[in-house]
């Protein structure tokens, strides 16, 4: 992609983090503090890194503790999601409506890297002539922190299939893809993955392998993980 071209990034953060228990009783997932600083911020920094633009936030649980979080920074779209959650599809559906036509980045609030920029790997590889939706992945055993299978096997050409395999690579929560699928969508509430299987159907859904470190930060036990994988890391 030409690295002059400067895509927008929603950052998904409107989920309830059951699993994580007490720890989310008072509080949304993403404003859990992980080696002193919460996932939301460091979530943004990664976007900005990337140079995204605009930045947009969505949120439902405790939707406001994420508002007042945001209040200062003025390069944020807060998105309030209510009186329903709308999964991952109607989410950026939602905020795709004021975005221009065109490829758009997402990112999940609730990951933690080490390595390379996920989102400028991605925009470096991106070819929009071939693909509708790369997808940046990890290693099983390099996902530190996650529970359960893998998400997705990988062809010589990059080319993905859903694969839910010990062995199968794991969906890291950052990808690029086109909007318009979504934009488009009969539903107001559905999943991404209703334009992963379009894309695959289609010979679009791409891959690529992180070479850093990643953590899932879903359950009490992956928050500890992913501390110790930062602190490692120094980051």
């Amino acid at each position: 992609m030409d690295p002059a071209v400067t895509l927008p990034c929603l950052i998904l953060a409107a989920g309830f983090g059951t699993r994580m228990g007490s720890l989310t009783a008072d509080r949304p997932k993403p404003l859990i503090e992980v080696a002193g600083r919460c996932l939301l911020d460091r979530a943004l920094d990664v976007a900005r890194e990337a140079g995204a633009q605009p930045i947009a936030v969505n949120a439902h649980y405790r939707a406001e503790q994420i508002a007042q979080h945001l209040r200062s920074q003025d390069d944020v779209t807060f998105l309030h999601e209510t009186p329903d959650i709308l999964d991952s599809g109607g989410a950026l559906k939602n905020v795709a409506k004021g975005w221009p036509d065109g490829p758009v980045m997402t990112l999940n609030a609730d990951n933690v890297w080490t390595g390379p920029n996920p989102l400028t790997q991605l925009q470096a590889a991106f070819d929009p002539s071939r693909m509708g939706a790369p997808l940046l992945l990890v290693l099983r055993d390099r996902a530190t922190g996650r529970l359960g299978p893998g998400d997705f096997a990988m062809d010589p050409d990059g080319r993905l299939t859903l694969q839910k395999t010990d062995d199968a690579l794991v969906y890291t929560g950052a990808q690029i893809l086109d909007a318009t699928p979504a934009k488009t969508h009969p539903l107001d509430i559905f999943s991404l993955r209703d334009i992963w299987a379009d894309q695959h159907l289609k010979g679009r859904l791409f891959g690529l392998i992180h070479p850093g470190g990643w953590g899932d930060v879903g359950h009490p036990e992956g928050l500890a993980a992913a501390r110790d994988l930062l602190e490692r890391s120094n980051v």
